[in-house]
């Protein structure tokens, strides 16, 4: 009865010896049907253990083929509980992070285009009179009076070319992220003197009145420097743009996440449709296109203040003035 059986399954095994290649010494004389089960069912095991990497290789390529090429893996099954799946979703990831990255550089790339264009719009009239007002000092014999009168204009479009300058440095500064803050726990009546200081001899000028409202003992996370820098952009726009015998008032509040600095003006106001488009760079409104400036003060100023995870808001009636308010965690 179990030689049929043995005769079949050694039948059998040769006959899937031969599909698979196996050498014929393993089936020599005296070798066990059992034993050869055995050897063969491992060699199946091998085979398909084979398969399944050339499946997974294949898989693998298929998808990063299809990342190259900008398409998403046809074969990529998020949910499934699988090393392909797994090693996919690694791959996604990384080239999602990748992706992000080119789209950031040219981000930046575009962000510096417009920075040379900007920088050269603004200083092309500061220079063009610089070399108007050189050539006719040069070439002309002018009367003293006359070259006096001269030197001070250039000597002022000098001081402007230096001012635009200055600003513009800031501002790549500022949008390309190479200036670098220090935070520190320091007294935010010191900073406001700073600023203060900056715009005094321009409202001294004017005749207009600055008074301040703060605690000397008050003390906020803050980088002093930048800080100043940007209540002196407020200030200067509020002195600016504030008529003679005017008033500016700087108040100091703590509450309870914040410190609200509040900078108010009774200068000629701004439209409510004109609010957000106050901090953009270079807007000057057409009600200030009489004053000096170049339309970076504000600009920089909410950039500051935001590096810093503060926010300045702004509240205006034309007519009547404006007040800036800037908050500063505490």
């Amino acid at each position: 009865m179990w030689i049929p059986f043995f005769l079949a399954l050694s039948a059998v095994l040769l006959i899937l010896a031969g599909l698979l290649e196996l050498p014929a010494v393993i089936f020599r004389p005296g070798a066990t049907v059992l034993g050869l089960a055995v050897l063969l069912l491992t060699l199946l095991w091998k085979r398909r253990q084979e398969r399944r990497e050339v499946d997974f290789a294949n898989s693998a390529c298929e998808t990063l083929d299809a990342l190259m090429n900008g398409r998403k893996p046809e074969n990529y099954r998020p949910y499934e509980d699988s090393q392909l799946s797994k090693v996919q979703g690694k791959l996604l990831q990384y080239h999602d992070r990748t992706q992000a990255g080119q789209r950031q550089s040219e981000a930046d790339k575009q962000t510096i285009q417009e920075l040379v264009s900007d920088i050269s719009h603004q200083v092309k009239t500061p220079i063009a009179n610089i070399r108007m007002f050189t050539d006719i000092l040069g070439q002309q014999e002018l009367p003293e009076e006359k070259r006096a009168e001269f030197f001070t204009t250039l000597t002022a479009q000098v001081q402007k070319l230096d001012f635009l300058m200055q600003s513009l440095i800031k501002m790549s500064r500022l949008e390309t992220g190479t200036f670098a803050l220090r935070l520190e726990d320091a007294r935010l009546y010191d900073t406001i003197a700073q600023a203060v200081s900056g715009v005094l001899p321009a409202a001294n000028r004017k005749h207009i009145q600055i008074d301040v409202d703060c605690d000397s003992h008050e003390t906020v996370r803050h980088d002093p420097k930048w800080t100043a820098e940007a209540l002196g952009n407020l200030l200067d726009n509020a002195v600016k743009y504030t008529p003679e015998g005017g008033r500016v008032h700087i108040s100091v509040r703590p509450w309870q996440f914040y410190t609200r600095i509040d900078v108010t003006d009774t200068g000629i106001g701004i439209p409510e449709e004109h609010y957000n488009d106050v901090f953009k760079r270079f807007y000057r409104a057409p009600s200030s296109a009489a004053a000096e400036g170049v339309g970076l003060g504000l600009y920089l100023a909410r950039g500051i203040i935001t590096r810093q995870r503060g926010y300045i808001t702004l509240k205006s009636e034309v007519g009547r003035g404006s007040a800036f308010s800037v908050f500063l965690l505490r």
